[in-house]
């Protein structure tokens, strides 16, 4: 089994990191624009596509900050998926980097879905 690769992305999003975090922390907010549906029970979430479910354990977060997650299915002990809000110390920006592990035959591929997800994101909160 092959290492994954790990890729960070960043996406200038206008929205203030709470309001943003809310999106980022929520079953109901990441059913918006990450799933078609995600539910969770304590550190379990679960997120549906169509016909395919995959579940998550989210790992940590911070408030208005970040927070990880790692597929269950997933057997690599360090892979994780991460949703981390940056703000500017001088012009206030705000990004939302993100940070995931693909194969290495399939990290345009994640890419691509990150680049589609967050498309979504930006039109759901308007920013």
């Amino acid at each position: 089994m092959s290492d994954k690769i790990k890729f960070e992305l960043e996406f200038p999003i206008h929205a203030s990191p709470n309001f943003l975090f809310q999106y980022l922390s929520t079953p109901d907010s990441l059913g918006e624009w990450f799933a078609d549906n995600v539910n969770s029970r304590g550190k379990l979430f679960t997120f549906i596509w169509d016909d395919s479910e995959e579940v998550a354990e989210r790992l940590s977060q911070k408030n208005d900050l970040f927070i990880k997650f790692k597929w269950v299915e997933d057997e690599e002990k360090d892979t994780y998926f991460e949703m981390r809000i940056q703000v500017d110390a001088l012009t206030n920006d705000v990004s939302l980097m993100i940070t995931d592990f693909a194969d290495e035959d399939e990290v345009e591929e994640s890419k691509m879905f990150w680049e589609n997800q967050i498309a979504e994101l930006k039109h759901t909160i308007g920013g």
